[in-house]
């Protein structure tokens, strides 16, 4: 049993500050740790964390499989952009490494390849791709990537990015991979959770809808100013 398998069927909550407000409140391990325990004992199956000092902290606080990412940098490829990021965050803790797999050029210009063999040759490891499309998800599994997630899709293209969850996308990697496939990228409701599941989900990812009190404040203020 891997802590893939132990995450089938159930519901990973993300626990982050927001990653484009430096003044974020609740940017403090000890927090994330307690709002990570809350999650689990709410009944989430798994967390994601990111950064080395909270995966430490979310990984005394919590029996649950932990995701592990490292949101670094300003260029586009800023979740676990390098293998030293990955080994990082391993070293850390997280029993997964969630790490960016788009064909967007990478900081240190290795690939995704290179980050999957060095976590390969220094940890156990296991691997989560960050996708946004089917070729993304197809080159990750070559690469060796042990789940594929959905987390991209609609951040790397220009344009408005939309509101809801790419079910096509899910249904689509579903259909084609033979490693799990988690659903994550604006999950917020047991609606879109259910519709995830029946599309074939291995596993889905909550963030913001039930970790950031800054994020949840802010979009309920939008109604307030409509109304005003």
């Amino acid at each position: 049993m891997t802590a893939l398998d132990d995450l089938a069927g159930e519901l990973i909550v993300s626990c982050q500050p927001l990653p484009d407000d430096p003044d974020d409140p609740m940017r403090d391990p000890y927090v994330q740790a307690r709002v990570a325990a809350a999650a689990v004992r709410g009944g989430a199956a798994g967390i994601r964390a990111n950064g080395p000092a909270d995966v430490t902290a979310i990984r005394a606080a919590v029996p649950v499989p932990v995701i592990g990412l490292y949101k670094a940098g300003s260029a586009d490829v800023f979740i676990t952009p390098t293998a030293a990021h990955a080994l990082e965050v391993a070293a850390a803790g997280a029993q997964v490494v969630a790490v960016d797999a788009t064909d967007r050029p990478r900081p240190d210009g290795r690939t995704f390849a290179d980050t999957v063999r060095a976590l390969r040759a220094h940890s156990d490891a296991l691997v989560l791709a960050d996708v946004s499309t089917v070729a993304e998800a197809l080159a990750a599994v070559d690469a060796g990537a042990d789940a594929v997630a959905t987390t991209l899709s609609g951040y790397t293209s220009p344009g408005r990015r939309p509101d809801g969850p790419d079910l096509d996308l899910l249904a689509r990697l579903v259909g084609l991979l033979p490693v799990p496939v988690l659903a994550e990228g604006r999950y917020r409701d047991a609606g879109q959770i259910s519709r995830a599941f029946a599309a074939g989900a291995h596993a889905v990812v909550v963030g913001n809808a039930v970790t950031s009190p800054l994020w949840i404040t802010r979009r309920l203020v939008t109604a307030v100013a409509r109304h005003g």
